[in-house]
């Protein structure tokens, strides 16, 4: 039998845990703390989980290819991922290619007054991202000049998300925030009982967002009306995925969830070893992928919830998986950045950073692109996984990378949203 959700016409009828009175810059660094115990805890015990080695790679492709100029137009990237079902991949990129990569350059950068881990999302021109600042920032893609920036009341980890006008994302203040895109003018807001580090996603006139109430929301993309929510066992950090009229997101109770998305039943649940913390489903060809904190990568049967297979990292994942021709691309705390048969969870390179890898990796036209704590932002060979190309940031980045007509996007926790084009 399906799980019945919890529904509500009024958000003010769910039950709202108490404020915990923590401003934006130390709840920053108590989040930074967090991060950083985490992945050393995740190094320790994966020791003990798995004895899987290290592949190594340190060739350098350097490239001589025409240089191309650039000007940011109207693409897909309107979300973390992408689309809505969080691939990750562009395919519609042609401008940078593993030939003229390696000339990338800054062409401009913005700073804020915090940290950076919201990822961008790109419409019409204009960039937006969160920042621990608690802003949201939208920005001219050519320019990187500062069209609107519209303030919370605590911090945005939470990356934003763009449909008919309206930008939605989610604040360290237990709110959904939906703002006009062009203006920045609030439209509607939406109280959870927990943080929103979840990143919203936009299908068929309804936002879904998690939150650390343990819950997964379904709010009207107009009106921020909730429709119904379902409670899990434990914080909902992962941002939901939708895919042919059901959403799939992780929760830290260790499992994966399908729901209708109409309606909220439970489709079925799937438990993974321990919990999936950040990382984030991607829906391919009738199969979700996902890693969890025991240092795996699972692919599973998206209608049934079976586990197809299991690839090992050697370290936590909190990284969301990339899907493009036949691979899938997944960064891991033990500073590798893996590459596996889609199909069947065959390991076929790994190339190592210099630090834990939470950014989530995006692929388009033979690139991967994926941050690291090391501060670098990287562009591996897809196929082979050879660095061809690496830029040194002023701080760690678990930002992921947004790649639209020949312009890479990217924040850090130096504060920065940096945008590079070829020159």
């Amino acid at each position: 039998m399906l799980d019945k959700p919890e529904k509500s016409e009024d958000e003010n009828a769910l039950p709202l845990l108490p404020p915990n009175g923590l401003n934006s810059l130390t709840k920053s660094r108590n989040r930074l703390s967090f991060w950083k115990r985490v992945s050393l805890l995740g190094l320790i015990s994966l020791v003990v989980l798995t004895a899987t080695a290290f592949l190594t790679f340190r060739a350098i492709n350097r490239s001589n290819a025409h240089v191309h100029s650039v000007v940011a137009s109207d693409s897909n990237g309107a979300m973390f991922g992408y689309d809505v079902q969080r691939t990750h991949f562009n395919a519609a990129e042609r401008i940078l290619n593993v030939n003229n990569v390696s000339h990338l350059v800054v062409f401009w950068s913005l700073s804020t007054s915090n940290v950076i881990i919201s990822s961008p999302a790109v419409a019409n021109g204009i960039v937006y991202i969160g920042s621990f600042d608690g802003a949201l920032y939208a920005c001219n893609a050519t320019t990187g000049k500062i069209v609107w920036a519209s303030h919370t009341t605590d911090a945005i980890g939470s990356s934003p998300a763009l449909a008919e006008g309206l930008v939605y994302v989610g604040s360290d203040n237990s709110m959904l925030y939906a703002f006009n895109a062009n203006t920045g003018a609030m439209i509607w807001t939406a109280t959870t009982g927990g943080d929103i580090w979840s990143s919203p996603v936009v299908a068929n006139g309804i936002v879904y967002a998690g939150s650390n109430d343990n819950r997964l929301y379904a709010f009207k993309a107009l009106t921020g009306t909730v429709l119904w929510t379902y409670r899990t066992g434990n914080l909902v950090s992962s941002s939901p995925t939708v895919y042919q009229g059901v959403v799939y997101v992780g929760s830290e109770d260790d499992e994966l969830y399908a729901l209708d998305a109409k309606t909220g039943h439970r489709r079925w649940a799937t438990k993974v070893r321990l919990p999936i913390r950040i990382s984030s489903p991607a829906v391919v060809n009738g199969v979700v992928y996902i890693g969890s904190e025991d240092g795996q990568l699972y692919a599973f049967d998206a209608r049934t919830g079976s586990i197809l297979w299991m690839a090992q990292t050697n370290g936590f994942i909190h990284s969301s998986p990339a899907v493009a021709n036949g691979m899938v691309y997944i960064g891991s705390t033990d500073h590798a950045l893996y590459a596996f048969d889609a199909r069947t969870g065959k390991r076929i390179w790994a190339a190592f950073s210099g630090d834990v890898i939470d950014s989530s990796p995006s692929v388009a036209n033979g690139v991967v692109y994926v941050g690291s704590q090391d501060h670098k932002l990287y562009a591996f060979d897809a196929q082979t996984g050879k660095i061809l190309w690496s830029y040194t940031a002023g701080d760690g980045i678990d930002s992921s990378p947004m790649i639209l007509d020949g312009v890479l996007y990217a924040g850090s926790w130096d504060g920065k949203l940096y945008a590079f084009h070829l020159a």
